[in-house]
């Protein structure tokens, strides 16, 4: 078998492979064997066809096989022995024309696009910002109240007062409702319904016009638990029975409740507590951020980085690739598409080689690893070492679930490669600027 490189232009290439008799006579020989072994047809024994028979009705869709496996094989070889970077996959020439498989050798040529050559500087990134959220003080004294209101405790009460818990009976009979529900008095949107619901007291059933009773109709969505049609056709008077009117008293900030929520110890005095909910909320806010980055990175290096791709081949290939027949016009939409995407792969493929980025088995197990043990320990289970690699190993044996967890942990490796190595801006924001900045919408 013969192989050759013929360079078109900087973009494209010719593969150039000739396929001998030789290369593939002694296993297709060896196959056609064990066919007539195994073969059944009318008039002979079992294993006593004649060869010739066999090859009669076998050979050429034997040979086509067994050629296809060759190039496909030694093809591959051949790129990367010569370290031609290529862009999709080769695209065999002139495919609809018959082979002569009586020839002692066959020419078979494939269509190549070729990496374009550039450069990737990350001064380009200079101008990219990356936000440090950090929560206000509003934030963390909201969430220390409710943190402090779910360890709290409940204490009966006879009337409503403002941020009371009311817990009742919603009916309505034309629509057939009869929901339990909670809700406090700041929810609802009329003053006069409020002052009546603060004269009122359980064991009772009060009728209210629905319309305009809660605040929003959102609101009322979610205590009731309906949907937007049914919300909808409520009409009229709607019955509430209270079963039960509740003060919600907050967990004293000592040492039984800090121990509740954190490492015993760990947290000693409210100013603790603070620092340990704005640790937690920057954690949250984090994927956030990281994901606005990388998005922001992505834009900037397609926009920064100009280089040609080429254009004819991509579009054939997208053409000759695709599971659908699809005519020219598509394949130059299915292009439109996908060029930015194409040109930030080939920008970021440039990034992982250059810098040695390269993921390995041991990393994806340790990755996959920390993923399954941290979902387990949202559900309040402490695994057990074997049976967490168990997990892992059958995860990472599905195709779709190891190129999921791959592309998680590159992204990860690229991200910590962007903050530690680019002329990034950091910019100190609350979570709600970083909202209305990074999306142009407050919160």
């Amino acid at each position: 078998m013969e192989i050759n490189h013929k360079k078109i232009d900087d973009l494209n290439g010719v593969i150039n492979i000739t396929v001998k008799e030789t290369d593939y006579q002694e296993n297709v020989l060896k196959i056609l064997k064990d066919y007539r072994k195994k073969a059944n047809i009318p008039g002979f024994r079992k294993g006593h066809v004649p060869l010739g028979l066999i090859k009669k009705k076998y050979e050429s869709i034997i040979i086509a096989d067994e050629v296809n496996k060759l190039i496909s094989s030694k093809l591959e070889n051949y790129l990367k022995k010569e370290k031609i970077d290529i862009l999709g996959n080769p695209i065999p020439k002139d495919s609809n024309n018959q082979i002569n498989w009586k020839l002692e050798s066959n020419n078979f040529e494939f269509e190549i696009g070729l990496k374009p050559i550039f450069k990737v500087n990350l001064s380009n990134l200079k101008n990219v910002i990356r936000y440090d959220i950090d929560p206000d003080k509003k934030m963390v004294l909201e969430q220390m109240l409710q943190l402090r209101n779910q360890y709290g405790k409940l204490v009966s009460q006879k009337r409503p007062k403002k941020d009371y818990e009311i817990t009742a009976n919603f009916k309505n009979e034309e629509l057939n409702l009869n929901t339990l529900a909670t809700f406090k008095l700041n929810d609802l949107k009329d003053t006069k319904n409020i002052k009546k619901l603060e004269n009122y007291s359980k064991g009772k059933v009060y009728e209210f016009e629905f319309n305009g009773f809660f605040k929003d109709k959102s609101l009322a969505k979610q205590i009731l638990k309906l949907d937007e049609d049914k919300i909808d056709q409520i009409n009229g008077n709607i019955s509430i029975d209270i079963k039960e009117i509740n003060e919600r008293v907050p967990a004293e900030l000592d040492e039984i409740f800090f121990n509740k929520l954190y490492e015993p110890g760990s947290v000693k005095s409210e100013n603790d507590f603070k620092n340990k909910i704005r640790d937690g909320l920057k954690n949250q806010f984090k994927p956030q951020s990281d994901q606005k980055l990388l998005n922001d990175i992505s834009e900037t290096l397609i926009d920064k980085i100009k280089f040609k791709l080429p254009e004819a081949f991509l579009k054939k290939w997208m053409q000759f690739s695709n599971k659908k027949d699809i005519n020219e016009n598509d394949s130059e939409e299915e292009f439109k598409r996908s060029e930015k995407g194409i040109r930030y792969q080939i920008i970021e493929s440039k990034i992982i080689n250059e810098n040695k980025l390269e993921l390995n088995s041991d990393e994806l197990k340790k990755f996959a690893s920390n993923m399954v043990k941290n979902q387990m320990f949202q559900y309040g289970q402490v695994p057990e070492e074997k049976q967490v690699e168990g997990i892992v190993s059958n995860i990472l044996s599905k195709k779709d679930e190891m190129k999921r967890i791959s592309d998680q942990l590159m992204s990860q490796k690229l991200l910590n490669f962007y903050k530690e190595k680019a002329p990034l801006k950091v910019k100190k924001i609350s979570f709600d600027k970083f909202i209305e900045e990074a999306y142009g919408k407050s919160k």
